[in-house]
């Protein structure tokens, strides 16, 4: 008897297990990350204790002259990934300054400080905003949902959105049956106004994670796979920079 009163409590306490996991999903967003991460330290410490992520990252704040700014003041922090910047020196920045008989970069220091603050500010905005504190935006109906305009650190401009997704059923064949529209997934866009004449053209890359909450701010983390360094095509502005410090 004693065993069967057991195993009923066992099963009981899987169960709850179950339900609470269930209750628990809408917790998450697809691709948008953990919706309230609480860290108790600041921007800076954040990042210090994800090296993997961000180590080149907290180099890069450090030459920068920015390490007090994440320590102490509040603001939003899209942060770029340390995969960004091995991107942009390895596959974009060293073999243009080779091609003009220029000096490679081998280590971060070798590069401007102004250079890394200029690009770095760009993805710095003043105050906390979640997920929930921006706009929706539709990049197929900007008219509509158009997110909206916010100048960062650096003094540009760029639009900031949540894109709605769409719920969508198919068949085995994978063919749609039904699509509920706007129901599914939410994510943060940030999308740089590289040229003020043509405001509706972005550079626009997707939050991987977003609503990382540290003491004295938010950090959404960019996408590292559909960005650039410096939020240009190619990073061609900041390779442009180098380049001319070098002259």
């Amino acid at each position: 008897m004693k065993r069967i009163f057991k195993i009923q409590h066992i099963m009981l306490f899987f169960l709850g297990l179950i339900i609470f996991s269930a209750c628990n999903k809408d917790d998450y967003y697809e691709d948008g990350g953990l919706a309230q991460a609480k860290y108790d330290g600041s921007i800076l410490q954040y990042l210090e204790t994800n090296p993997v992520m961000f180590d080149s990252v907290v180099q890069v704040i450090k030459l920068a002259g920015l390490e007090e700014t994440f320590q102490n003041e509040e603001f939003t922090f899209f942060a770029p990934s340390d995969r960004n910047i091995r991107t942009l020196i390895t596959n974009r920045l060293n073999p243009t300054l080779f091609a003009d008989g220029l000096d490679t970069i081998k280590t971060l220091d070798e590069i401007e400080p102004s250079i890394w603050r200029k690009h770095l500010l760009k993805y710095m905005f003043k105050g906390k905003n979640l997920l929930q504190d921006y706009p929706q935006i539709d990049f197929n109906l900007k008219g509509t949902y158009p997110g909206q305009n916010y100048i960062s650190y650096s003094g540009y401009v760029s639009n900031i959105g949540v894109v709605f997704n769409d719920v969508i059923q198919t068949d085995d064949a994978g063919n749609e049956i039904s699509r509920l529209k706007y129901r599914g997934y939410r994510q943060i866009w940030l999308s740089y106004i590289h040229d003020y004449t043509e405001p509706d053209v972005y550079i626009s890359c997707p939050i991987s994670t977003s609503d990382i909450q540290p003491n004295n701010g938010v950090i959404h983390v960019i996408n590292y796979t559909k960005s650039w360094f410096g939020l240009t095509p190619n990073s061609d502005d900041f390779v442009e920079d180098v380049k001319q410090s070098q002259r």
